[in-house]
């Protein structure tokens, strides 16, 4: 009876295993990475000063991939962000450079014609039927072409002070203490501990209803991973300069997003459009309306990317936000989704960010030059889209 019971628990596992090996692959992937880099860089990867460069440099890519997963969710892609974000940040630059506006209004209208932006581009694909490529190709080619005409090929700055914190600040110390940062301290590992008690809470329940598909081992290994991870990242950084504020609104972003798509009834709409969109029709789900707001806010997100680089960069400059769609796009697919959509998870989108980022620090740490590293970073790609693929054949 017991080595049935013991065959059983086995199956259980491996059947686990495979229906989930992209969500665990991944983050696995992403810690062998950061080791594989800590040793060859001689241990400069975990260096406070180097992980906080880590999270400056990639912010924008962590907010564009947050967007990004919900539009190839619901089936879609979107090849603008990157004009968009510097159409926004030359607007920006405006704004606050040569109209002298304040940062809290320059930021809001900021954010107001990025949704501006992707609404209409929505629009055309949700209720014209366009397809999202060509809308959005187009729309790439056109904010491109209007960022150089309205900055006239110059750059615009350097941005008040007030505007660069967005990007270039840190949490201040309330406690008065030079370090480590406190308030840095006390936000993240709150956070580490909010974040296991949401996911034992939630297990717990679970277990009552009798629908816990995952075995305790890879759920307490998960959890400690991400407690520990947590904890000792805000130490590191608490012991430099803190929290950076972009870190901040990064998190809070994440959290925001994850909760909507996992939580809501918007969230749930998306991925019933992107699973089969048909059927979604026919259920009552108003498409066109989810795909339309589906593209403001990515809109909205682009706007926010074209502002934090804007600030990090102290400049509006035309060519900022090149190839950000590639970077976006391709977090994205490392972090899980499925290039049919319906597939993927906010979190994955993020830890797919930080893959392609943590690979970007640490071959310029090495001295790799950006021609192989466009060729490492291709094939992570591709790999990634074959993984995706022969899982579908199998299933």
């Amino acid at each position: 009876m017991s080595d049935t019971s013991a065959d059983a628990r086995r199956g259980d596992t491996f059947g686990f295993i495979r229906r989930n090996i992209r969500q665990y692959g991944i983050l696995f992937a992403l810690i062998i990475i950061m080791v594989f880099f800590q040793v060859v860089t001689g241990g400069i990867l975990f260096k406070p000063v180097n992980l906080t460069n880590l999270f400056l440099q990639n912010s924008h890519i962590v907010i564009l991939a947050v967007g990004m997963l919900l539009v190839i969710v619901a089936g879609h892609i979107d090849l603008s962000v990157g004009s968009v974000a510097a159409f926004v940040g030359a607007l920006a630059g405006i704004m606050s450079v040569k109209m002298g506006l304040p940062t809290p209004v320059v930021v809001v209208l900021s954010l107001a014609a990025g949704a501006v932006i992707g609404g209409i581009q929505g629009y055309w694909i949700a209720y014209w039927k366009i397809p999202s490529f060509i809308v959005t190709l187009a729309g790439m080619l056109v904010f491109r072409g209007l960022t150089m005409w309205i900055l006239g090929g110059q750059n615009i700055g350097p941005f008040p002070p007030g505007f660069q914190m967005i990007a270039s600040g840190f949490i201040p110390d309330i406690f008065g203490v030079v370090k480590p940062n406190m308030l840095s301290l006390v936000l993240g590992w709150s956070a580490a501990v909010a974040i296991l008690w949401m996911q034992v809470r939630a297990r717990a329940q679970q277990e009552k209803m009798g629908v816990v598909d995952e075995p305790f081992a890879f759920f307490a290994g998960k959890n400690a991973i991400i407690f520990i991870a947590i904890v000792g990242m805000t130490w590191a950084l608490a012991n430099f300069r803190g929290l950076p504020n972009v870190f901040i609104v990064m998190a809070l972003l994440v959290g925001l997003y994850a909760f909507i798509s996992e939580r809501t009834t918007i969230g749930r709409r998306i991925y019933a459009i992107g699973g089969n969109a048909k059927a979604a029709k026919l259920s009552g789900i108003n498409s066109e309306r989810v795909v339309f707001l589906t593209f403001a806010n990515m809109g909205m997100l682009a706007a926010l990317a074209g502002i934090v680089v804007s600030a990090r960069l102290n400049s509006a400059t035309p060519k900022a936000g090149v190839a950000f769609e590639l970077d976006a796009i391709a977090a994205v697919f490392v972090g899980g989704a499925s290039m049919a959509g319906g597939v993927g998870t906010v979190i994955g989108a993020v830890v797919g960010a930080f893959i392609m980022g943590v690979m970007n620090n640490g071959m310029s740490i090495l001295g790799i030059g950006i021609d192989y590293q466009q060729v490492i970073k291709g094939l992570v790609l591709m790999a990634a889209v074959i993984f995706d693929v022969s899982n579908k054949s199998k299933s």
